[in-house]
Parts: C-alpha cells; structure tokens; sequence
C-alpha cells in the first residue's frame, strides 16, 4: 500500500485548448499559451501615440464618452485593434494642435506606435492608420481689463 504522504512525480497535465477568440493574439510555448488582449495593445499604441509632439490627444467613440461620464476613463480611448491574418492593424483617431504639419505627425505616430506595439508585443504590425478627428486651436488669452484709477 502507497504512502498517502508521499507524492509521486506525476507530470502536470496540460489544460485542455480551447478556441482563442481572434480578436487576442496568441503565442504557445512549452508552458502554455500567451494570450494579448487587445485593449492592452491599444493602450501601447495610445501611449506611443501621444507622446509624439503635435498630437494633443486621442478621441474615442461615444461609449468610451458614457464611459468617461460614469467616472472610468478607458486607457484604450481612440484606438481600434484588429487582428488579420500575421499581424495587427491599428486605427487612431487623434486631435492635433493647430499649426502643426499634419502629414509629418501623422507618419510620426505611424512609426511610433508600429515600434512601440512590435516591440513590446512581439507581433507585426501591418497597418496603423491615422484619422485626424480635429484640431486643437490655442486659446487667446484675453488681456485683463483696465482698471479706471478715477482721477
């Protein structure tokens, strides 16, 4: 009779594979599989996207506006994923300021967040389409009134 204290070595079975949703890109290994939900990829390309000077910032749909009316501001705002085949194509929608070369931000956001999503995700990005959805003009700061001094 075995000893219930002692534990024989038995290999880990593997979990059963279920079917991966398109929409996560996956990667297996020896170990198992590497699921990158989307929204994770979008908010790499969101980051990527607004630190490139001249982009003010990125506007999302109207759920992600009730989203932000109910107190959850998504990280995600403004930037659609979508998984083709060998690969990932991304679409931004961006406010730029006003004054700005637009085709020369546009590429730039392009570059950046092809860089920044292959190399932090490991997956190639076939296409990163950019929408300018508006213009930021600055403010004009008003001068503040004179004040009569009443002589």
């Amino acid at each position: 009779m075995a000893d219930p204290k002692q534990h024989p070595q038995v290999p880990m079975p593997r979990p059963p594979s279920y079917p991966v949703p398109e929409d996560r890109p996956e990667e297996e290994n020896d170990l198992g599989l590497i699921h990158i939900h989307n929204g994770v990829i979008a908010v790499i390309a969101r980051m990527a996207a607004v630190k490139v000077p001249g982009v003010v910032d990125l506007v999302g749909s109207i759920v992600d506006g009730i989203a932000g009316i109910v107190g959850r501001k998504p990280n995600d705002r403004g930037v659609h994923v979508e998984i083709v085949e060998n690969g990932i194509v991304l679409e931004l929608n961006v406010v730029v300021e006003y004054g700005v070369n637009i085709p020369k931000v546009a590429w730039q956001v392009q570059t950046e967040v092809r860089q920044a999503v292959e190399q932090m995700t490991g997956k190639p990005v076939k296409g990163v389409n950019v929408v300018v959805q508006n213009i930021q003009v600055p403010e004009v700061e008003k001068a503040p009134p004179e004040k009569e001094t009443g002589e």
